[in-house]
């Protein structure tokens, strides 16, 4: 069995996995993210991870090892910049877990950014599977998001292509941590639909925290603001969308992370609010569909994406796109 070392770093969790070559996770260990703490705090929750993998008897099997964080990123650099972790700025990331001191001899972790491993793992195993051109959008504690264009995955220069969550969809909104106004990830993200919902007047239960799962609960109960909160994201998203179909003409969008777990709460006023921005015969029409591999996307991504390094050797095969005959594979 060949095996894939693998980190998928956000603002709410640290996950880490052993994935064999069918994407099946052999082993698993997951801490919080001390999101605003210092960034040796941060590394010694990575630090954790690691650790924990490594007790696993396939540890040292693995043939290399991936991580998706959340971004920028930096691939070249191996460095990264999350938007909502404030102590990594140009954090040398690879080199540290590349230091880890029972990291297999000769390994150098592959850096993605997370949507872009979730967008490998969807048109891998996914919803995405058999499409050549895909958006796949994570939207969660923040918005990304990955574009598979002609049957292969598109990284971009720096690794940051599709990342969907900073396109401006409001010219008058409020600053991004970015620094531009009115970013998707501002009106969409789990944590900016608890905040408009609470500043509208909805309250979580008694002793519940204050999130976008909640939010969503009480919108399948019928709380008119938990029912705005999400229409306004999903209006935030709908524009984004557009946007991109309209650059690179899309066949399917898959939309994952914690937020989507909200189910029609979300996609039913996506889709609905898509019609009205998607209108060019070419982008009008366009599927919005949840992804298949759930919270572990990242996870098996960046598995796949290290596997497929140019110069590796890699037991994960390259898939034909059954749907259209081309062959998809994840190269730059």
């Amino acid at each position: 069995m060949t095996v894939y070392g693998a980190l998928d770093i956000g603002g709410t969790k640290i996950a880490g996995a052993l994935v064999d070559d069918t994407g099946t996770l052999v082993a698993r260990a997951q801490r919080p993210t001390p999101a605003r703490e210092s960034a040796e705090v941060l590394m010694a929750a990575v630090t954790s991870v690691v650790d924990e993998l490594a007790r696993h008897s396939m540890w040292d099997a693995q043939s290399c090892f991936g991580i998706a964080s959340a971004g920028p990123v930096d691939t070249a650099a191996g460095t990264v910049s999350p938007v909502n972790i404030p102590a990594w700025r140009r954090f040398p990331l690879v080199e540290r877990v590349a230091a880890h001191p029972r990291m297999p001899a000769g390994t150098r972790p592959v850096l993605v950014g997370d949507a872009v491993a979730m967008t490998a793992a969807e048109h891998w195993l996914g919803a995405a599977r058999g499409f050549d051109n895909a958006l796949c959008m994570v939207v969660s504690t923040g918005v990304g998001g990955g574009l598979v264009l002609d049957g292969r995955l598109r990284t971009g220069r720096t690794g940051n292509a599709g990342h969907i969550g900073h396109i401006t969809v409001d010219l008058h909104g409020s600053v991004c941590p970015c620094g531009a106004p009115g970013c998707v990830e501002g009106l969409a993200s789990g944590t900016s639909i608890a905040a408009y919902a609470e500043a509208s007047g909805w309250t979580p239960p008694p002793g519940g925290p204050a999130t976008a799962a909640e939010v969503a609960r009480s919108a399948r109960a019928g709380d008119p603001r938990a029912l705005a909160a999400y229409d306004r994201a999903a209006r935030a998203l709908a524009a984004a969308v557009a946007a991109t179909a309209a650059l690179v003409e899309l066949d399917l969008v898959v939309v994952g992370g914690g937020v989507a777990q909200a189910g029609d709460t979300l996609f039913a006023p996506l889709r609905a609010h898509l019609a009205g921005y998607a209108v060019l015969d070419f982008t009008r029409g366009l599927p919005v569909v949840p992804a298949l591999l759930a919270l572990d996307a990242g996870l098996i991504g960046a598995a796949a994406a290290a596997s497929a390094t140019p110069g590796r050797s890699t037991a994960i095969p390259t898939r034909t796109a059954e749907a259209s005959g081309r062959t998809a594979a994840w190269t730059a």
